[in-house]
Protein backbone atom coordinates (compact mmCIF):
# COMPACT_ATOMS: atom_id res chain seq x y z
CA UNK A 1 0.00 0.00 0.00
CA UNK A 2 1.22 3.56 -0.99
CA UNK A 3 2.07 5.64 1.81
CA UNK A 4 0.39 7.46 3.91
CA UNK A 5 1.63 11.23 3.15
CA UNK A 6 0.08 10.03 -0.73
CA UNK A 7 -2.92 10.86 0.52
CA UNK A 8 -2.39 14.87 0.81
CA UNK A 9 -0.98 17.75 -1.04
CA UNK A 10 -0.23 19.20 2.18
CA UNK A 11 0.41 17.52 5.63
CA UNK A 12 -2.66 19.27 6.98
CA UNK A 13 -5.65 16.91 8.70
CA UNK A 14 -8.69 17.98 9.62
CA UNK A 15 -9.52 16.41 13.28
CA UNK A 16 -12.66 14.52 13.27
CA UNK A 17 -14.71 16.39 15.59
CA UNK A 18 -17.84 14.41 16.83
CA UNK A 19 -21.13 16.32 17.83
CA UNK A 20 -21.34 17.72 14.61
CA UNK A 21 -18.75 20.05 13.29
CA UNK A 22 -16.88 17.70 10.91
CA UNK A 23 -19.90 18.18 8.51
CA UNK A 24 -19.35 16.96 4.68
CA UNK A 25 -19.17 20.26 3.45
CA UNK A 26 -15.86 21.12 5.75
CA UNK A 27 -14.17 17.48 5.29
CA UNK A 28 -14.91 18.39 1.34
CA UNK A 29 -13.46 21.40 1.37
CA UNK A 30 -10.21 20.50 3.13
CA UNK A 31 -9.85 17.48 1.19
CA UNK A 32 -10.20 19.42 -1.97
CA UNK A 33 -7.72 22.43 -0.99
CA UNK A 34 -5.29 19.18 -0.64
CA UNK A 35 -4.89 18.34 2.87
CA UNK A 36 -6.79 15.56 4.40
CA UNK A 37 -10.37 15.90 5.67
CA UNK A 38 -12.63 13.63 8.20
CA UNK A 39 -15.72 12.71 8.83
CA UNK A 40 -16.80 11.84 12.55
CA UNK A 41 -19.34 8.87 12.92
CA UNK A 42 -18.69 9.13 17.15
CA UNK A 43 -22.79 9.34 18.50
CA UNK A 44 -24.04 8.94 14.74
CA UNK A 45 -26.17 5.76 13.38
CA UNK A 46 -24.89 3.75 11.33
CA UNK A 47 -27.00 4.95 8.52
CA UNK A 48 -26.50 8.03 9.30
CA UNK A 49 -22.72 7.53 8.93
CA UNK A 50 -23.50 5.97 5.45
CA UNK A 51 -25.06 8.96 4.41
CA UNK A 52 -22.85 11.65 5.24
CA UNK A 53 -20.41 9.36 3.46
CA UNK A 54 -22.66 9.72 0.10
CA UNK A 55 -22.54 13.35 0.86
CA UNK A 56 -18.75 13.87 1.07
CA UNK A 57 -18.45 11.51 -2.35
CA UNK A 58 -20.76 13.71 -4.54
CA UNK A 59 -18.71 17.18 -3.03
CA UNK A 60 -15.12 16.03 -4.01
CA UNK A 61 -13.13 12.56 -5.78
CA UNK A 62 -10.23 13.22 -3.00
CA UNK A 63 -9.39 11.18 -0.33
CA UNK A 64 -11.33 11.65 3.00
CA UNK A 65 -11.45 9.54 6.09
CA UNK A 66 -13.65 8.68 8.90
CA UNK A 67 -13.00 8.13 12.39
CA UNK A 68 -14.73 5.48 14.72
CA UNK A 69 -15.12 5.31 18.87
CA UNK A 70 -14.29 2.35 19.78
CA UNK A 71 -16.32 0.26 22.22
CA UNK A 72 -16.02 1.37 26.26
CA UNK A 73 -15.75 -1.29 28.84
CA UNK A 74 -18.85 -1.21 31.26
CA UNK A 75 -16.64 0.49 33.90
CA UNK A 76 -19.01 3.22 35.35
CA UNK A 77 -20.27 3.29 38.68
CA UNK A 78 -24.09 3.46 38.62
CA UNK A 79 -24.34 4.74 41.88
CA UNK A 80 -21.84 8.00 41.14
CA UNK A 81 -24.11 8.87 38.27
CA UNK A 82 -27.25 9.16 40.09
CA UNK A 83 -25.32 11.17 42.57
CA UNK A 84 -24.16 13.16 39.56
CA UNK A 85 -27.79 13.56 38.55
CA UNK A 86 -29.08 14.75 41.53
CA UNK A 87 -26.32 17.23 41.20
CA UNK A 88 -27.94 18.76 38.05
CA UNK A 89 -31.56 18.61 38.83
CA UNK A 90 -30.90 22.42 39.56
CA UNK A 91 -30.06 22.50 35.84
CA UNK A 92 -32.72 21.14 34.56
CA UNK A 93 -34.93 22.73 36.07
CA UNK A 94 -33.37 26.11 35.06
CA UNK A 95 -33.45 24.89 30.97
CA UNK A 96 -37.03 22.87 31.65
CA UNK A 97 -35.62 19.92 30.47
CA UNK A 98 -35.38 16.47 31.79
CA UNK A 99 -31.75 14.54 32.04
CA UNK A 100 -31.33 11.74 29.60
CA UNK A 101 -31.57 8.62 29.92
CA UNK A 102 -27.95 7.29 30.56
CA UNK A 103 -28.28 3.59 31.15
CA UNK A 104 -27.82 3.03 27.53
CA UNK A 105 -25.64 1.14 25.04
CA UNK A 106 -22.14 2.19 25.24
CA UNK A 107 -20.57 0.60 22.04
CA UNK A 108 -21.79 3.37 19.80
CA UNK A 109 -22.52 0.80 16.66
CA UNK A 110 -19.03 -0.09 16.01
CA UNK A 111 -19.81 -3.41 14.45
CA UNK A 112 -22.35 -2.07 12.51
CA UNK A 113 -20.33 1.08 11.22
CA UNK A 114 -17.45 -1.00 10.96
CA UNK A 115 -19.31 -3.45 8.67
CA UNK A 116 -20.14 -0.46 6.67
CA UNK A 117 -16.48 0.71 5.98
CA UNK A 118 -15.71 -2.95 4.54
CA UNK A 119 -18.44 -3.55 2.61
CA UNK A 120 -17.71 -0.05 1.09
CA UNK A 121 -14.34 1.05 1.64
CA UNK A 122 -13.21 4.64 2.12
CA UNK A 123 -9.62 5.86 2.32
CA UNK A 124 -8.80 6.11 5.81
CA UNK A 125 -10.20 5.02 8.79
CA UNK A 126 -9.09 6.28 12.27
CA UNK A 127 -10.16 5.23 15.84
CA UNK A 128 -10.76 6.43 19.07
CA UNK A 129 -10.73 5.37 22.57
CA UNK A 130 -8.76 2.46 22.25
CA UNK A 131 -7.07 -0.44 19.76
CA UNK A 132 -9.40 -2.03 17.19
CA UNK A 133 -8.28 -5.55 16.82
CA UNK A 134 -5.67 -6.96 14.43
CA UNK A 135 -8.36 -8.94 12.82
CA UNK A 136 -10.36 -5.76 12.14
CA UNK A 137 -7.34 -3.97 10.74
CA UNK A 138 -6.35 -6.91 8.61
CA UNK A 139 -9.54 -6.33 6.90
CA UNK A 140 -9.65 -3.12 6.47
CA UNK A 141 -6.15 -3.24 5.16
CA UNK A 142 -7.11 -6.06 2.24
CA UNK A 143 -9.86 -3.67 1.77
CA UNK A 144 -7.60 -0.78 0.65
CA UNK A 145 -8.28 1.11 3.56
CA UNK A 146 -5.12 2.93 5.47
CA UNK A 147 -6.21 2.74 9.37
CA UNK A 148 -5.13 5.48 12.16
CA UNK A 149 -5.32 4.60 16.00
CA UNK A 150 -5.25 7.72 18.26
CA UNK A 151 -2.59 7.48 20.86
CA UNK A 152 -1.88 9.02 23.84
CA UNK A 153 1.22 7.44 25.43
CA UNK A 154 4.46 5.18 23.56
CA UNK A 155 2.16 2.26 25.55
CA UNK A 156 -0.72 2.83 23.23
CA UNK A 157 1.20 3.44 20.03
CA UNK A 158 3.52 0.46 20.35
CA UNK A 159 0.19 -1.12 20.75
CA UNK A 160 -1.40 -0.07 17.47
CA UNK A 161 1.77 -1.08 15.69
CA UNK A 162 1.79 -4.23 16.94
CA UNK A 163 -2.05 -4.74 16.12
CA UNK A 164 -1.34 -3.56 12.22
CA UNK A 165 -2.21 0.03 12.26
CA UNK A 166 -0.86 2.25 9.01
CA UNK A 167 -0.20 4.69 11.54
CA UNK A 168 -0.84 6.61 14.89
CA UNK A 169 -1.84 10.25 15.60
CA UNK A 170 -0.18 11.39 18.56
CA UNK A 171 -3.12 13.39 20.70
CA UNK A 172 -1.07 15.56 22.78
CA UNK A 173 -2.90 17.11 26.11
CA UNK A 174 -2.98 20.39 24.50
CA UNK A 175 -5.65 19.05 22.21
CA UNK A 176 -9.59 19.99 22.40
CA UNK A 177 -12.07 17.59 22.54
CA UNK A 178 -12.13 14.43 24.29
CA UNK A 179 -8.48 12.71 25.11
CA UNK A 180 -8.18 9.62 23.00
CA UNK A 181 -6.61 7.56 26.12
CA UNK A 182 -7.43 3.45 25.54
CA UNK A 183 -7.98 3.53 29.09
CA UNK A 184 -9.74 6.10 31.20
CA UNK A 185 -7.68 6.13 34.71
CA UNK A 186 -10.31 8.04 37.00
CA UNK A 187 -7.59 8.19 39.55
CA UNK A 188 -5.07 10.45 37.14
CA UNK A 189 -4.97 14.35 38.17
CA UNK A 190 -6.78 17.32 36.77
CA UNK A 191 -9.54 15.09 35.10
CA UNK A 192 -7.17 12.85 33.18
CA UNK A 193 -2.92 13.58 33.18
CA UNK A 194 -1.86 14.00 29.84
CA UNK A 195 1.74 14.25 27.27
CA UNK A 196 2.58 17.68 25.87
CA UNK A 197 2.47 16.92 22.04
CA UNK A 198 6.40 17.66 21.76
CA UNK A 199 7.82 15.25 23.92
CA UNK A 200 5.26 12.58 23.16
CA UNK A 201 6.83 12.89 19.37
CA UNK A 202 10.21 12.20 20.50
CA UNK A 203 8.95 9.31 23.00
CA UNK A 204 6.88 8.06 20.13
CA UNK A 205 10.04 8.67 17.03
CA UNK A 206 11.88 6.11 19.44
CA UNK A 207 8.86 3.57 20.11
CA UNK A 208 7.31 3.12 16.43
CA UNK A 209 8.83 3.02 13.15
CA UNK A 210 4.81 3.77 11.31
CA UNK A 211 4.50 7.23 11.07
CA UNK A 212 2.93 9.58 13.49
CA UNK A 213 0.21 12.35 13.09
CA UNK A 214 0.91 15.24 15.16
CA UNK A 215 -2.26 16.86 17.25
CA UNK A 216 -2.55 18.95 19.65
CA UNK A 217 -2.99 22.95 20.32
CA UNK A 218 -1.91 23.32 16.40
CA UNK A 219 -3.01 26.59 14.90
CA UNK A 220 -0.63 28.06 12.70
CA UNK A 221 1.56 27.14 9.60
CA UNK A 222 4.80 27.78 12.39
CA UNK A 223 3.05 25.18 13.97
CA UNK A 224 2.92 22.12 11.98
CA UNK A 225 6.63 23.48 11.01
CA UNK A 226 7.84 22.43 14.72
CA UNK A 227 5.97 18.79 14.57
CA UNK A 228 7.23 17.76 11.04
CA UNK A 229 10.99 19.58 12.48
CA UNK A 230 10.20 16.71 15.79
CA UNK A 231 9.15 13.81 13.16
CA UNK A 232 5.35 13.94 12.41
CA UNK A 233 4.49 13.04 9.06
CA UNK A 234 1.48 15.41 9.11
CA UNK A 235 -0.38 17.82 11.54
CA UNK A 236 -4.32 17.48 12.32
CA UNK A 237 -5.75 20.65 13.37
CA UNK A 238 -9.72 20.54 15.03
CA UNK A 239 -9.94 23.69 17.35
CA UNK A 240 -8.48 25.89 13.94
CA UNK A 241 -11.08 24.30 11.71
CA UNK A 242 -14.37 25.15 13.88
CA UNK A 243 -14.49 28.27 12.68
CA UNK A 244 -14.52 27.67 9.11
CA UNK A 245 -17.65 28.71 7.71
CA UNK A 246 -18.40 25.16 6.49
CA UNK A 247 -17.89 23.69 10.28
CA UNK A 248 -21.07 22.45 11.63
CA UNK A 249 -20.42 23.77 14.85
CA UNK A 250 -22.99 25.89 16.90
CA UNK A 251 -22.51 29.59 16.58
CA UNK A 252 -22.01 29.83 19.87
CA UNK A 253 -19.44 27.87 20.37
CA UNK A 254 -17.46 29.66 17.24
CA UNK A 255 -17.71 33.02 18.52
CA UNK A 256 -16.69 31.93 22.12
CA UNK A 257 -13.27 30.59 20.32
CA UNK A 258 -11.79 33.97 20.60
CA UNK A 259 -14.44 36.02 23.11
CA UNK A 260 -12.51 37.45 25.73
CA UNK A 261 -15.44 35.92 28.27
CA UNK A 262 -13.15 32.72 27.74
CA UNK A 263 -9.81 32.85 27.88
CA UNK A 264 -8.67 29.69 28.97
CA UNK A 265 -9.54 26.21 28.61
CA UNK A 266 -9.25 22.57 30.84
CA UNK A 267 -9.69 18.87 31.18
CA UNK A 268 -13.42 18.45 32.48
CA UNK A 269 -15.59 15.20 33.08
CA UNK A 270 -18.49 17.73 33.43
CA UNK A 271 -20.52 16.93 30.37
CA UNK A 272 -19.40 13.75 29.55
CA UNK A 273 -17.94 11.83 31.92
CA UNK A 274 -14.29 11.77 30.08
CA UNK A 275 -11.22 13.76 30.32
CA UNK A 276 -11.85 16.42 27.44
CA UNK A 277 -10.58 19.64 26.97
CA UNK A 278 -12.68 22.80 26.70
CA UNK A 279 -13.47 26.55 27.23
CA UNK A 280 -14.34 27.24 31.18
CA UNK A 281 -17.87 28.11 31.02
CA UNK A 282 -20.14 28.27 34.73
CA UNK A 283 -20.87 24.61 33.92
CA UNK A 284 -17.38 23.17 33.74
CA UNK A 285 -16.49 25.55 37.21
CA UNK A 286 -19.16 24.38 39.11
CA UNK A 287 -19.66 20.49 38.05
CA UNK A 288 -16.31 19.55 36.54
CA UNK A 289 -14.80 18.84 40.29
CA UNK A 290 -17.42 16.75 40.97
CA UNK A 291 -18.47 14.98 37.65
CA UNK A 292 -17.47 10.50 37.57
CA UNK A 293 -15.42 8.68 35.21
CA UNK A 294 -18.62 7.37 33.59
CA UNK A 295 -18.72 7.72 30.01
CA UNK A 296 -21.02 8.03 28.17
CA UNK A 297 -23.07 7.65 30.49
CA UNK A 298 -22.58 11.72 31.38
CA UNK A 299 -22.65 12.35 28.11
CA UNK A 300 -26.38 10.96 27.68
CA UNK A 301 -27.30 12.29 30.89
CA UNK A 302 -26.26 15.90 29.96
CA UNK A 303 -26.94 15.93 26.42
CA UNK A 304 -30.60 17.66 27.14
CA UNK A 305 -28.89 20.18 28.73
CA UNK A 306 -26.80 20.85 26.25
CA UNK A 307 -29.40 21.01 23.45
CA UNK A 308 -31.62 23.76 25.77
CA UNK A 309 -28.85 25.99 26.71
CA UNK A 310 -27.95 26.13 22.68
CA UNK A 311 -31.88 26.72 22.11
CA UNK A 312 -31.48 29.18 24.55
CA UNK A 313 -28.51 31.27 23.30
CA UNK A 314 -26.53 30.71 26.33
CA UNK A 315 -22.76 29.49 26.25
CA UNK A 316 -22.41 28.82 29.91
CA UNK A 317 -23.62 25.22 29.73
CA UNK A 318 -22.32 24.12 26.22
CA UNK A 319 -19.34 21.99 25.57
CA UNK A 320 -17.39 24.48 23.97
CA UNK A 321 -14.92 21.67 23.44
CA UNK A 322 -11.78 23.77 22.31
CA UNK A 323 -7.52 23.32 22.25
CA UNK A 324 -4.93 25.32 24.17
CA UNK A 325 -4.54 27.77 20.94
CA UNK A 326 -8.13 28.53 20.57
CA UNK A 327 -7.84 32.39 20.52
CA UNK A 328 -5.90 32.51 17.31
CA UNK A 329 -8.68 30.84 15.45
CA UNK A 330 -9.37 32.31 12.21
CA UNK A 331 -12.99 32.97 10.69
CA UNK A 332 -11.88 31.26 7.20
CA UNK A 333 -13.34 29.55 4.76
CA UNK A 334 -11.52 26.21 4.87
CA UNK A 335 -9.96 26.01 1.99
CA UNK A 336 -8.62 29.10 2.25
CA UNK A 337 -6.90 28.25 5.73
CA UNK A 338 -5.76 24.92 4.55
CA UNK A 339 -4.05 27.06 1.83
CA UNK A 340 -2.51 29.83 4.28
CA UNK A 341 -1.40 27.18 6.51
CA UNK A 342 0.34 25.59 3.62
CA UNK A 343 2.17 29.07 2.48
CA UNK A 344 2.81 29.77 6.27
CA UNK A 345 4.38 26.33 6.59
CA UNK A 346 6.81 27.18 3.19
CA UNK A 347 7.51 30.67 4.96
CA UNK A 348 8.58 28.24 7.93
CA UNK A 349 11.15 26.12 5.82
CA UNK A 350 9.80 23.49 7.68
CA UNK A 351 12.07 19.84 6.10
CA UNK A 352 9.48 18.34 3.15
CA UNK A 353 9.83 14.95 5.12
CA UNK A 354 5.99 14.30 4.67
CA UNK A 355 7.46 10.88 2.30
CA UNK A 356 9.96 9.79 4.51
CA UNK A 357 8.10 6.80 5.93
Amino acid sequence: MAPLSDLFLHPVVQAPMAGGASRPALAAAVSGAGGLGFLAAGYKTPAAMYEEIKQLRALTSRPFGVNLFLPQPPAADPAAVEVYAEQLAAEATWYDTPLGEWDRDADDAYEAKLAILLDDPVPVVSFTFGCPSPEALAALAAAGTRTVVTVTSPAEAEAAQQAGADAVCAQGVEAGGHQGTHHDDPHADGAGAGIGLLSLLAQLRETVRIPVIAAGGLMRGADIAAVLTAGACAAQLGTAFLACPESGAHPLHKQALTDPLFVRTELTRAFSGRPARGLVNRFVREHGPYAPAAYPQVHFLTAPLRRAAAEAGDPQALGLWAGQGHRLARELPAAELVELLAAELGAAGAPLNRGSK
